[in-house]
């Protein structure tokens, strides 16, 4: 079962399939009760028009026996005030639901004296000031009709049919036979087959309701699936491969799978672009590597069969070159790796002037900056720059620092030919080295400017170089101020 509903396609069926399912049944619920009601109502309000009909005869002093009580449709029952049965509709032969389920009279209507209205029928003669005492205390007045009827649900046998009916029951008030209540009922067959039939009408529309969205939600959402599923194989035809330079499908939609197609392309091409520069970074490394072991190696081998023949100041040379360059491949290793740098409290002007002791045509002008971040990699930016500012400087090399609103700005600015502006960001790739540059350097591999970038980036900040009014290079270090 779990592997069945392991498919979004199945989940997003079955939940759309439920709710719906839920909705039909609680609407079907709904209608079928409002149905009921109203028809109940409405057979409610006939029993009551014809429980009133017959209460106004009665009111008008009209005798039992010629009450309008011969439609079969519509049982009547006439009980006085302590419950005997004095009229009752021709046909009726079984009734329940009224309180009262006799159907023939205690005594015939036949039986009442002419021009007693019926009186000796229930025995009451001709007390009239006893009746209109029993009236008053009934709140109701001889020849009135009570206002508020009440209702019952029963059945009834007319001329051997029996049907459920509802009842209402209406009092009125007589001036010779006190209290009456009347009972009429109207048949429920009619508001009972509407029902059954609205209910057949749901439980056969219900299921082709639900297989209609079921079929709908499936394919609706195959549809929508289909991208995603020729994503997942070109991925997986990525990863086989290993061929990054590869894309997945983009539909041509603009919805959130459109998107995600154009993500998985960026992310595809940024994982390109980050394998083919360390692919360089590696080959690049092994090629500066190369050239001073194997000058390193051909001192050693000179030296191992003629001594006297050793260049040891050069050995020294080639192994400080081969110690800088492991520390600085080091140190690009954890960068790339997102080691963060520790959090120290750096004045960034009086690491400046350290760093320029001891360098020559190195001046500073500084005013207190501090910033927050390791001092161990900020004293390397500043290495770094000085060292790149000394080699090419013809002079003089200017340190500043300063503050300018939020930022610490530390400024390396020097005298020589400066950085063409096409160049002005190739300077800080790996292992770049401008031409001009190769002239002059002294053993540098071109990672410093590279080194210098990466770590400010951690830092929060941005490393830029520009020209100087000169015509120098100007390197502007600029960090979060504390």
């Amino acid at each position: 079962m779990r592997r069945r509903l392991a498919s979004v396609r199945a989940r997003a069926t079955l939940g759309t399939t439920l709710v719906v399912a839920v909705a039909l049944l609680a609407a079907g619920t709904a209608v079928l009760l409002s149905l009921w009601t109203n028809l109940s109502d409405q057979a409610g309000t006939q029993a009551e028009r014809t429980a009133r009909e017959v209460a106004a005869e009665l009111a008008a002093g009209q005798p039992y026996r010629a009450l309008s009580l011969n439609d079969d449709d519509r049982p009547v029952q006439v009980v006085t005030e302590d419950g005997t049965l004095v009229a009752v509709s021709e046909h009726l032969e079984r009734i329940s639901g009224t309180g009262t389920d006799t159907v023939r009279p205690a005594s015939p209507p036949a039986a009442a004296p002419s021009g007693e209205g019926d009186g000796a029928g229930d025995g009451e003669g001709d007390s009239d000031v006893e009746d209109d005492d029993s009236a008053g205390a009934a709140g109701l007045r001889p020849g009135e009709i009570a206002e508020d009827p009440s209702y019952s649900d029963g059945s009834a046998t007319v001329d051997g049919e029996s049907a459920d009916y509802r009842f209402a029951a209406v009092e009125v008030e007589t001036e010779d036979r006190g209290t009456l209540t009347v009972y009429a009922g109207a048949p429920l067959s009619t508001e009972r087959t509407a029902v059954r039939t609205a209910l057949t009408v749901m439980l056969i529309g219900f299921p082709l309701v639900l297989a209609v969205v079921a079929g709908v939600t499936w394919l609706m959402t195959r549809r929508a699936l289909r991208p995603v599923e020729g994503i997942r194989r070109e991925m997986a035809a990525i990863t086989a491969s290993a061929d990054l330079a590869r894309r997945v499908p983009e539909p041509d939609s603009h919805d959130e799978v459109a998107r995600l197609a154009r993500t998985t392309n960026e992310t595809l091409a940024a994982l390109e672009a980050a394998v083919e520069r360390q692919r360089r970074f590696v080959a690049d490394a092994s090629h500066e590597l190369r050239s001073p072991i194997a000058s390193l190696r051909t001192q050693l081998e000179v030296g191992a069969a003629h001594p006297e023949l050793l260049d040891v100041p050069g050995a020294v040379e080639d192994t400080v070159r081969l110690q800088n360059l492991a520390a600085d491949l080091l140190l690009l290793a954890r960068l790339d790796a997102g080691e963060r740098p520790a959090e120290a409290r750096v004045d960034m002007a009086a690491l400046a002037r350290e760093e320029a002791v001891g360098r020559v045509r190195v001046s500073v002008d500084a005013e207190p900056a501090d910033v927050s971040g390791s001092r161990g990699q900020l004293r390397r930016v500043l290495a770094n720059l000085l060292d790149n500012a000394q080699r090419h400087a013809r002079e003089a090399v200017t340190v500043t620092v300063r503050r300018e609103g939020g930022r610490a700005v530390v400024a390396v600015a020097d005298d020589g030919d400066g950085v063409p502006e096409a160049d002005r960001e190739r300077v800080f790739e790996r292992f770049v080295r401008l031409d001009a540059a190769r002239s002059r350097d002294d053993g540098g591999a071109g990672l410093g400017l590279a080194i210098a970038r990466d770590v400010a980036e951690r830092h929060g900040g941005t490393l830029t170089v520009r020209g100087t009014p000169e015509g120098g290079a100007l390197f502007e270090l600029r960090l979060p101020a504390v």
